[in-house]
């Protein structure tokens, strides 16, 4: 099996903090936030007639010399405090407090890449570039140097908004990564390794869409280049043959933890959607459409007479939902969104998540072997239903692990009766407190501060009314011993 590593690609080495930082935004034009317009200015560079590697070559000169200027380096600094403790102090029982902990700071620097956006100075970039940071600035390519402000954040699509004080400002036209094609060339710009470094241009080719199931984020979309990419280049961008922004870089897999060919980026369009929100709204517009879906393995195919097992199962349809007004059903099966092939429900939720509430998305489905289409309305996730479908990984940095929900399937395979009710370790950091207390991967939790937990929702809503340095108390069934744990809340 292929053992990969996958790397955000920040240079502190720190990646996904999960923090959301929501702040007022001013009044400004948003024109640019709306989906692309095409428009006659002339021949673009990659429309050139190519007589000779030449024109090859200066058309992908123009590009670069385009885009360049609206990618920034952005330089983070934060606090960190550790406990320390003199080993002699507290062997001997002299020195400082006798022994007692004592608390020392030092301030942690980080750079990443960014993306101008806006003449009036939005930027995007990474959530996991700025987060935690406790200021940030940003270096253009004529070294000029900006402070910026973090308008918003969103932890589970790893996108950031950042604002600088600027007019006229060089910014990069959002294109529309939906029509990106596999093979088509792209180059990818940022700040790898080291300052130094900044305004590195790269060029590779579109390797893959759609890709889910890297383990990064809960809304998982990813594109898969080839152009070379390195810690640093976190946030940068992701650039068409038109100079367009088609994607934010993020990520790396890589057994040595440098490029090695495999770079992932986040669609362009799903960034300009949450960054919409942040800017309109000040908070993340989930969106929803009230379905339960499932992946399809070989003999869920086989029950449902399907040839390959593709696409997306629909497990169950919330009463009064935008699935249920437009006539989704339990059992069918979703092949397509807009015209686009559904292979996962990774896949699915990410296509989703890249839609604004309001928007109309047209499935193709499978129901009972006949082929129907369905047009359903999004519309915006309640809180609640932003609790329930996050998981808990939004409580990973609280508490360093994260659950599933407990199926029949699942009691089964640890010869547990089926009247078992809580939600399942599915992940959990072995430096994590809970690991330190004897928690472990496939433990049951069947009680949060002897709270009864029945659900994902239940344990996320315990969970999170703990606050940070009080102790939490877990009932865990393992195997079938019951047994408590307790540790202290980040």
């Amino acid at each position: 099996m292929l053992l990969l590593l996958v790397v955000a690609l920040n240079v502190w080495g720190n990646p996904f903090n999960w923090v959301v930082d929501e702040n007022e935004t001013s009044n400004t034009s948003l024109a640019f936030l709306q989906d692309p317009i095409p428009v006659d200015d002339g021949k673009k560079p990659a429309d050139r007639p190519l007589q000779s590697m030449r024109d090859f070559s200066n058309a992908m000169v123009d590009i670069a010399e385009g885009a360049n200027p609206t990618v920034v380096t952005v330089f983070t600094e934060r606090t960190i405090r550790q406990r320390t403790i003199d080993p002699f102090a507290d062997f001997f029982g002299f020195g400082p407090r006798g022994g007692q902990p004592q608390q020392r700071e030092f301030r942690q620097a980080g750079q990443g890449s960014g993306v101008i956006v806006s003449a009036d100075g939005y930027i995007l970039t990474n959530n996991h570039v700025i987060s935690e940071a406790d200021t940030v600035k940003i270096r253009m390519m004529n070294n000029q140097v900006y402070p910026a402000t973090v308008v918003g954040a969103d932890p589970n699509t790893d996108i950031a908004v950042l604002k600088i004080e600027g007019a006229d400002l060089p910014s990069m036209k959002l294109g529309d990564s939906d029509e990106l094609r596999v093979g088509e060339w792209i180059l990818a710009i940022g700040s790898p390794l080291d300052e130094n470094l900044a305004h590195t241009v790269t060029m590779g080719i579109v390797s893959a869409k759609g890709r889910s199931g890297v383990g990064l984020l809960d809304y998982e979309d990813f594109i898969q280049t080839d152009a070379a990419i390195n810690p640093g280049n976190s946030g940068g961008a992701l650039i068409n043959l038109d100079g367009e922004l088609v994607g934010i870089n993020t990520a790396i897999a890589s057994r040595s933890g440098g490029f090695q060919g495999i770079g992932f980026a986040i669609p362009v369009n799903l960034a300009r959607n949450i960054m919409r929100s942040i800017i309109e709204t000040g908070k993340v517009t989930r969106s929803y459409i009230g379905i339960a879906p499932q992946n399809i393995d070989a003999n869920i195919a086989r029950a449902f007479n399907l040839k390959t097992p593709e696409g997306v199962l629909v497990a169950s349809v919330v009463e009064d939902s935008p699935a249920d007004i437009a006539g989704l059903k339990e059992g069918d099966v979703i092949r397509e969104a807009d015209g686009r092939k559904m292979a996962n429900t990774a896949q699915f939720r990410g296509y989703i998540a890249a839609q604004a509430p309001g928007d109309d998305i047209r499935l193709s489905i499978l129901r009972d072997n006949e082929e129907i289409n369905i047009t359903v309305k999004v519309t915006e996730m309640s809180q609640d239903e932003v609790i329930a479908r996050a998981g808990s990984r939004g409580l990973w940095e609280r508490t360093g692990f994260a659950v599933i929900d407990l199926t029949n399937a699942k009691l089964q395979e640890l010869g547990l009766r089926s009247g078992v009710r809580g939600v399942i370790v599915d992940e959990i950091s072995e430096e994590s407190a809970a690991f330190a207390n004897n928690l472990r991967k496939d433990d049951i939790i069947t009680a949060v501060n002897r709270r009864p937990v029945r659900s994902i929702e239940e344990f996320n809503q315990l969970v999170s009314s703990v606050e940070s340095g009080q102790v939490v108390l877990l009932q865990v069934l393992r195997g079938r011993t019951s047994s408590f744990v307790a540790f202290e809340i980040n």
